[in-house]
């Protein structure tokens, strides 16, 4: 803990607040493995007192980690780091490309291509600055002109400079300029379907859909891709091979 505690930097002259800035650095290291699953976090008194903070800043920067779903509070014990599903269900690889490999015809149905400013849930899990500025992109995944998932990404925009430049596989058009992403962490939860995203999954409203969450990195180590796909289960599957 004092390792990683040592590398954290708050910088009292950024824009970004300082509460921000913390939360942001633990998102980092959760993500790099410094803390493992059910292991207890520093506290918001040892956060303040190792970072010459306020406990009200330390504990803002806690409560953002739990609405992100990576830390747990138990009353009158702690912080934990909360249970995720980290192991990869298959390689690395495009929508377009698994489509194409599975014998389908990927297309797309754009619904937005803009830049924009980042949320705060964005800023966190990108690393970013209140003052950067990011590419979104929402479309609709179809295989053989059926809807079959609705996607939602976000990238910095030294990645993708220009959304409207990305007509057909966002990770072919990354590799074109040079950003290529070269591994993710991808998260699986299960979701009910609000009206809006019903009637674009063409699915009834509140039925079930996987909300695959993925967190793509550059080469530099850098995260590059924020994206967010909520897939129709009667059209998309996993399957993982376990080995003893």
């Amino acid at each position: 803990m004092e390792s990683t505690l040592s590398r954290l930097r708050l910088d009292a002259d950024r824009s970004t607040p300082l509460y921000r800035q913390l939360a942001q650095q633990l998102v980092q290291a959760i993500e790099a493995g410094d803390w493992e699953t059910g292991e207890a976090l520093p506290s918001e008194r040892v956060l303040a007192e190792s970072l010459n903070i306020s406990r009200i800043t330390a504990r803002k920067a806690l409560d953002r980690l739990v609405a992100l779903g990576l830390i747990q509070r138990t009353h009158g014990s702690g912080t934990f780091i909360a249970p995720r599903l980290n192991q990869s269900l298959t390689r690395l690889t495009s929508f377009t490309e698994l489509l194409t490999q599975r014998g389908h015809r990927p297309s797309s149905r754009w619904l937005s291509r803009s830049l924009g400013t980042p949320t705060v849930e964005e800023s966190l899990r990108l690393g970013l600055n209140a003052d950067h500025q990011v590419s979104r992109l929402k479309r609709l995944r179809l295989a053989d002109d059926v809807v079959v998932a609705v996607e939602e990404s976000c990238l910095p925009s030294r990645v993708l400079p220009d959304p409207q430049g990305v007509t057909h596989s966002l990770y072919r058009h990354l590799d074109h300029l040079g950003t290529p992403i070269v591994r993710a962490l991808q998260h699986v939860s299960a979701v009910n379907a609000d009206a809006e995203l019903a009637t674009l999954a063409q699915v009834p409203q509140s039925c079930a859909l996987l909300m695959m969450t993925r967190l793509g990195y550059l080469a530099d180590g850098r995260p590059g891709e924020l994206t967010v796909t909520y897939c129709r289960t009667d059209y998309y599957d996993f399957m993982v091979e376990l080995t003893q």
